[in-house]
C-alpha cells in the first residue's frame, strides 16, 4: 500500500475499534486533519474501550459532536458508537473479533460482511482496517486497479 499506514498487533478489542474508527473517520477527510486530531479523539473515546464507546448515550453524543478534539461529524461518531456495539456483540458469537474477521473464508468476503454490519465503512475502508490490524489482503495497487480507483495516499 503506497505511503502505507503503520500495521498493529491488536491486543484485544479496544486496538480493533481504533483502527476501524479511524477509518471511519478519514471517509471524505483529509488523512492529516485526522492525524492530527487522534490524540483528542482517543482521550475522547475512552481510548476506544469497546464498553466505554457502546455506552455513549444521546446526552454524551451530543457534548461530543460539539467537542473541539474530535472530527464534529455526528453521524460519524454515532457509527463510532453503533460499531463498538456490533463488534461486542460478534465478539460474543465468534469468542474474539479476530475470529469474526477469520470465519469468512477470504477478504472478499470479510469486506462485504464488514461493509454490510459496520456504519461508514466502505471498500477503501475496509481495506484499510483489514491492513493495519494484519489481516490477509490483496496486493494494494492489483486491488485498486481491479476497482478502478486511484491509489490513496495517507
Amino acid at each position: 500500500m503506497p505511503g502505507a499506514p503503520k500495521q498493529v498487533r491488536p491486543k484485544g478489542s479496544s486496538d480493533y475499534l481504533e483502527v476501524m474508527s479511524k477509518a471511519v473517520l478519514q471517509a471524505g477527510i483529509s488523512w492529516a486533519v485526522v492525524e492530527k486530531k487522534w490524540p483528542g479523539i482517543r482521550e475522547a473515546f475512552s481510548d476506544f474501550d469497546p464498553l466505554a464507546v457502546a455506552s455513549i448515550d444521546g446526552k454524551r453524543m451530543t457534548k461530543l459532536a460539539q467537542d473541539p478534539r474530535v472530527i464534529r461529524n455526528r453521524r460519524k461518531l454515532e457509527a463510532i458508537v453503533g460499531n463498538a456495539r456490533q463488534m461486542i456483540d460478534l465478539e460474543e458469537q465468534h469468542g474474539s473479533f479476530k475470529k469474526y474477521l477469520r470465519s469468512h473464508g477470504g477478504f472478499e468476503a470479510t469486506v462485504a460482511d464488514l461493509r454490510k454490519r459496520f456504519k461508514f465503512l466502505g471498500e477503501t475502508g475496509c481495506y484499510f482496517f483489514l491492513y493495519v490490524v494484519g489481516e490477509p489482503v490483496p496486493e494494494y495497487h492489483a486491488w485498486s486497479d481491479s476497482r478502478g480507483k486511484r491509489p490513496v495516499h495517507p
